[in-house]
């Protein structure tokens, strides 16, 4: 399977660099044969205007991203018939989102945002999947003898549409708002509070939202906000009440050491990002930054922020004693977006981030985004795609970004190629590992209709060292209004 997603790779790149050296051609002569490819794309937001002179409106966002995935799955992986499965392939909805906000007033701003998120054919459904659902036949334990798997009732089927944020926000001053309710005003790094809609890579890499579906939901805590602008300095600053979920830590028996997880509590998390605006200033209504401005702005950012959830997580020590610890989480980056030539339309997008993160001792999460891998696996990653993806330690990341010119296709789009480079050193390992994406983005008519095609690697890990790598090849399809 190596081998596969090695030629697999090379298969795409190859194909990039041929596509690149005969695109114009070949979409010419496909647009001989087809008008639609002439189709003037532009179109106006979705408005309601509240006023006659626009200043008081209703905007409304609406953004589909789905994804196609050929996974070689980490060791001891199940498929959904419970036989072992070396490899994968699947499709899915990443993001189903609907956005409105309204300014009512210059003074006041209301937010809804609801959705669903990584629903595939075998999970990502409410339970039993209602009255067509199936509520069982997916393996999760293994029988020694035969191999073969347990069902356990899970379902794919119907998800259930939640809300993303709920806030209401209030005009202090001209450099300060203030808001309260659900919320995505994170700290930590410019990363923590991205937009979903104008990635540089075909996704986040999910460790620049450490409470991820733990303390929050889905990135989003209840909580008291304060935002704005002073000068070139942005920032955003919040008291948060996180969701009280965990079952607390354990002792590590095999290495004899303590293990931290989150614990039941009613503590208050403070948070921040500050960031200093050397170049243009972005804007500041929404929280969302974006991921890659095209070469429409010349943006030069400096950034730092935390969060800090005093006693959220305990571990045991040998004789059973429970100790408590603080969750405290720092980051520092940097964020460069320019245009290299106007006349070409050729842009730079780079970014980079330092974590810093303490979750208590030897804390260690997995994740696998819309995997579709069952069993315990016989690795420590689990089954699938999962890997070590938030703990206590160290996260360096960067990506880059390159806007090829604009007479490469002509009216026919822009192509982006991009790199990813990740490093990370949990305590929990005894090894720190890297890991990479590469991939493009054919940008048809901007971030509101594009296809990104990524191949990523991922470290696989077992007795607590690095004992190889696998990949995955993913290709999304996006459209936002």
């Amino acid at each position: 399977m190596k081998s596969f997603m090695t030629c697999l790779g090379g298969l795409c790149l190859g194909w990039f660099c041929i596509f690149q050296a005969n695109a114009q051609d070949t979409l010419r002569t496909f647009a001989t044969a087809t008008d639609e490819l002439e189709i003037n794309h532009d179109y106006k937001p979705l408005t309601l205007k509240l006023s006659d002179d626009g200043s008081k409106y209703i905007r409304f966002l609406i953004w589909n991203q789905i994804w196609i995935k050929a996974t070689e799955n980490n060791p001891g992986t199940l498929g959904v018939d419970g036989l072992p499965s070396n490899h994968s392939a699947s499709i899915g909805i990443r993001r189903a989102r609907l956005l409105a906000y309204a300014q009512v007033s210059p003074r006041f701003l209301i937010l809804s945002h609801f959705g669903i998120n990584n629903q595939t054919f075998t999970n990502g459904g409410v339970p039993g999947g209602g009255m067509s659902g199936n509520p069982g036949f997916i393996p999760v334990n293994i029988d020694l003898e035969s191999g073969i798997g347990e069902a356990n009732g899970q379902s794919s089927k119907k998800p259930q549409l939640f809300f993303h944020d709920v806030w209401t926000e209030f005009k202090v001053l001209d450099e300060l708002y203030v808001g309260t309710g659900l919320h995505y005003w994170n700290g930590i790094s410019r990363m923590s509070s991205h937009s979903t809609i104008n990635f540089l890579a075909i996704d986040a890499p999910i460790f620049n939202w450490p409470l991820i579906e733990v303390t929050d939901q889905f990135a989003r805590q209840f909580g008291i906000y304060a935002k704005g602008q002073v000068k070139k300095i942005d920032y955003r600053l919040a008291l948060n009440k996180p969701f009280s979920v965990g079952s607390g830590g354990s002792f590590n028996e095999i290495r004899q050491r303590p293990q931290a997880f989150n614990v039941v509590n009613d503590n208050w998390a403070t948070q921040g990002y500050i960031a200093y605006q050397f170049l243009e200033e972005e804007n500041n209504k929404l929280p969302y930054f974006v991921g890659s401005y095209l070469g429409s702005k010349k943006v030069f950012n400096i950034g730092g922020g935390w969060h800090f959830h005093p006693d959220a997580t305990s571990s045991k020590n040998a004789n059973g004693t429970l100790n408590y610890h603080n969750i405290a989480l720092f980051g520092l980056d940097a964020f460069l977006d320019i245009p290299l030539n106007h006349v070409k339309g050729t842009a730079l997008t780079s970014y980079a981030v330092f974590y810093h993160y303490d979750f208590g001792p030897n804390y260690i999460r997995n994740i696998g985004i819309m995997n579709v891998g069952f069993g315990p696996g016989t690795s420590q990653n689990g089954p699938g795609n999962a890997q070590p993806t938030i703990g206590s330690g160290k996260i360096f990341y960067s990506q880059t970004g390159y806007l090829l010119p604009k007479t490469l296709l002509g009216d026919h789009g822009r192509i982006q190629p991009f790199g990813a480079l990740t490093h990370k050193n949990f305590e929990f390992f005894d090894d720190s590992s890297f890991q990479y994406d590469l991939g493009m983005n054919y940008y048809i008519n901007g971030h509101q209709a594009k296809i990104t095609l990524q191949y990523s690697n991922r470290p696989v890990f077992e007795n607590y060292r690095r004992i190889g790598s696998a990949g995955e090849f993913l290709i999304q399809t996006q459209i936002f209004l």
